[in-house]
């Protein structure tokens, strides 16, 4: 989702809506263990609910039109003619096993103002429904911003199919100008990339397009309102449209460099950048990670609160005695006449929805697609595979099961918000119970999957719908019982938890100390007034 443009810190949190901001890591073929390529999205605001987004595909009449209408704030915005034929998509995958996510930078103010009526939002989805595969995909999402004019802030997607992963960066002209400025670069296979909120495009190939696409006017505008002055070949995206911030350092690229680091420890990527120091080199576009990935590797890059750095969020006073990695908005404040901040990591309360998307090349379309799919907190969720065949999304994630407004038992959204609201409360201790029932499920689901693979198959050479009825009862299934398991969770957590005692193993209720760091800190802050004393020579009372 968005984040607002990161001019300045003061600037970040004085925004009506607050600070919005979502996370994308790609994995190439040659990255991933089995060949395939894989996209994740973790989709962060405090107002998004988090739901399975599904449209069915099909053929279309010459007069019919599309509604426009903003992802972010559901205004409507116009209409376009209907493609002949629209590809089903679920969530954030079609039927083709494209994939597409998003994160918003902002970028230059002045072309935050673009005139046009297809936002960033309406662009990945009617991208889905038109596309078979990324270059498709960037066909249609740059001429539908070229033609309708562009609607929204600079954007940076992550486009994958089961050959192929790019980025695609665009921001708009500015008011008045209906276009896009765009550049579009495929990853060299056996890379990983990440962008968080800031344009991570520097330099590309000028004459090679099949690495790289751009906007004929890309590097023209940029000359003509002075934002670039050199020889082509020396242009940068990023720099010219995005110019770093000290918050884009530390709260966007700062989740790069932290997936870089656990992806491949080997290459040590310095902490300098990130936290502006003079000179310090950015982070590259992509790298090789130190080993094969697989899906689980990708759901864990996404639970990330910086542990183990200087920027650790379990470690300063404010993760209070039970070490808890959250800090509520707003992000920065001021004592003192300081200004401070809160680091912005890529697990937080405010997620709305998050998946792996997993695209095999060497499995029929409805099979080899597969959306790992949770709501809530990246760090408490529990991915469900759910195949880009499904004639329907699971009740507990379907649109229109609950909404923002009201607590449902039905719902997924609030059944994960109601254990990691609870969970943040004793984090430490909580987590525990949490990650058990969480690896539990999501070790079962991957084992399963060869076999999901195989039964599918079959099904599909008998006939193709068998197999997207088996996918979509599986996932329906899935989805019930993990659902239903977060309920108990929730309810054992309560029950383990009550009132700041602590059940053992044999559910005796325990009374167990702070952490003594804890202890220290509540000495050192108020020692002379709670320190237990020897009572002697007070007088008695006299009548």
């Amino acid at each position: 989702m968005r984040i607002r443009p990161l001019a300045l810190l003061a600037i970040l949190l004085s925004l009506g809506t607050g600070l919005e901001a979502c996370t994308n890591l790609l994995i190439t073929k040659g990255a991933s263990k089995d060949g395939s390529t894989m996209i994740t999205y973790a989709a962060d605001s405090h107002t998004l609910y988090g739901e399975l987004y599904f449209k069915r595909g099909g053929a279309h009449l010459p007069s019919e039109m599309r509604d426009i209408v903003e992802w972010d704030t559901g205004k409507f915005l116009g209409r376009i003619p209907e493609a002949p034929v629209t590809y089903t998509r679920v969530g954030n995958m079609n039927e083709h096993q494209l994939a597409i996510a998003e994160t918003t930078f902002g970028g230059r103010k002045e072309l935050q103002v673009p005139s046009g009526i297809v936002d960033y939002g309406s662009l990945i989805y009617i991208g889905l429904e038109r596309a078979k595969t990324a270059r498709e995909a960037i066909e249609v999402m740059t001429t539908l911003a070229e033609t309708y004019g562009y609607a929204s802030e600079g954007e940076s997607f992550s486009i994958a199919d089961p050959n192929e992963a790019w980025i695609l960066e665009m921001i708009g002209k500015g008011k008045g100008q209906k276009g896009a400025l765009w550049v579009a670069y495929k990853l060299p296979d056996g890379t990983i990339s990440a962008h968080a909120n800031q344009s991570r495009i520097r330099q590309f190939p000028l004459n090679d397009p099949k690495n790289a696409l751009y906007s004929r006017d890309l590097i023209p505008f940029a000359r003509e309102h002075g934002w670039f002055k050199g020889e082509d070949k020396d242009f940068s995206f990023a720099d010219t449209y995005a110019p770093l911030t000290f918050g884009a350092l530390r709260f966007c690229e700062a989740r790069v460099w932290s997936l870089f680091r656990r992806a491949a420890p080997s290459q040590d990527l310095p902490i300098d950048y990130v936290k502006a120091v003079k000179g310090a080199k950015p982070l590259p576009l992509c790298i090789k990670p130190d080993h094969k990935l697989d899906v689980r590797d990708a759901m864990e890059l996404m639970r990330d609160h910086f542990e183990g750095t200087e920027f650790d969020m379990t470690k300063d006073v404010g993760a209070g005695p039970f070490a808890s990695p959250y800090r509520w908005r707003p992000m920065t404040w001021k004592l003192d006449g300081q200004e401070y901040l809160h680091e912005r990591a890529i697990s937080t309360q405010q997620t709305g929805f998050s998946f792996v998307a997993q695209s095999r090349a060497w499995l029929p379309d409805p099979v080899g697609g597969v959306l790992w799919f949770g709501v809530d907190d990246t760090y408490t969720t529990c991915y469900v595979p759910i195949s880009c065949g499904v004639q329907a999304p699971p009740h507990a994630f379907a649109e229109g099961t609950g909404d923002f407004n009201a607590f449902s038992w039905d719902s997924a959204f609030w059944t994960f918000n109601f254990v990691s609201n609870y969970t943040y409360t004793r984090w430490r201790d909580m987590i525990q119970d949490v990650q058990k029932v969480q690896r539990e499920f999501e070790g079962r689901f991957t084992a399963e999957q060869a076999d999901v693979d195989r039964r599918a198959l079959a099904l599909y050479k008998e006939e193709p719908g068998l197999a997207k009825d088996f996918l979509t009862k599986r996932a329906a299934d899935a989805t019930a019982e993990v659902v239903a398991r977060w309920q108990k969770l929730g309810q054992f957590l309560i029950w383990k938890y009550l009132d700041g005692n602590v059940r053992d193993e044999k559910g005796k209720v325990t009374h167990p100390r702070y952490p003594d760091a804890w202890y220290r800190r509540i000495v050192k802050d108020h020692g002379p007034v709670i320190e237990m004393k020897k009572v002697e020579g007070l007088a008695a009372d006299e009548e």
